[in-house]
């Protein structure tokens, strides 16, 4: 269940969690107050096991852009495998599990999108939706990321994406959320420090439907390799 997806042992369905980032890097910068990636293109159909941006703390300035790979992969963890299972994070739970209790402690990071997509049960076979703001603003999901080391090799480094419950606007559509972090608390979550256990719920609690939009779209996002602006066109 794509946003759903309950960390520990979750065998993962066909069907998974796709966002979309399609600004340009002169935004990204002004918005995240980072140097973008040079490589960065408008994606509309993000899956996961994909490299994405991610903005996190910095070591030589405050906050840096990183490429990492979508689903997380534990320090511990024994192969690469888990890291497909791992796309989300249940922010109720994600401080004790042990996948995600040294991240939230000291690797938040945020990352950007433009909009996401949620798939409603018909009749006919699922339909998906597309989830924005109105006016189009970029935002940032509430994320993790996680140094896995496979032997002598270069670290593999990786991320999740934290959800909650959902807002008025997404019940209709699905029982979980990414969590949504406005600019005010960037800062705050990007901090290499522990937060308290309240501040942390606090900080993943789903962002209010006012100025969210969502639409029908096309199946065509279906196929992971489908990527273009026909994947956010509304029905």
């Amino acid at each position: 269940d794509h946003w759903g997806v309950h960390c520990e042992s979750v065998t993962m369905k066909a069907m998974c969690g796709r966002f979309a980032l399609i600004i340009d890097a002169s935004l990204l910068a002004d918005v995240f107050d980072v140097d973008p990636p040079r490589e960065l293109q408008p994606r509309f159909n993000i899956a996961p096991t994909q490299t994405i941006p991610i903005v996190r703390a910095g070591k030589d300035r405050p906050r840096e852009c990183a490429l990492v790979r979508w689903g997380l992969i534990p320090s511990w963890a024994k192969n690469e495998k888990m890291g497909a299972r791992m796309i989300n994070a249940r922010g109720e739970t994600v401080a004790e599990k042990p996948s995600f209790r040294s991240a939230v402690k000291s690797r938040r990071c945020l990352i950007p999108a433009n909009g996401f997509y949620e798939w409603v049960r018909t009749d006919v076979g699922k339909q998906p939706h597309f989830i924005h703001f109105a006016d189009a603003r970029p935002f940032a999901f509430a994320g993790l990321w996680e140094r896995w080391h496979k032997g002598t090799g270069e670290p593999l480094e990786t991320c999740t994406i934290i959800t909650t419950s959902p807002n008025e606007l997404i019940a209709d559509i699905h029982d979980r959320m990414p969590v949504i972090l406005p600019p005010a608390h960037f800062a705050e979550w990007l901090e290499t420090q522990p937060l308290t256990a309240e501040r942390l719920q606090e900080l993943l609690a789903p962002h209010p439907a006012e100025g969210m939009d969502a639409y029908p779209v096309s199946t065509y996002v279906n196929k992971p390799a489908n990527d273009g602006p026909e994947c956010i066109a509304r029905l």
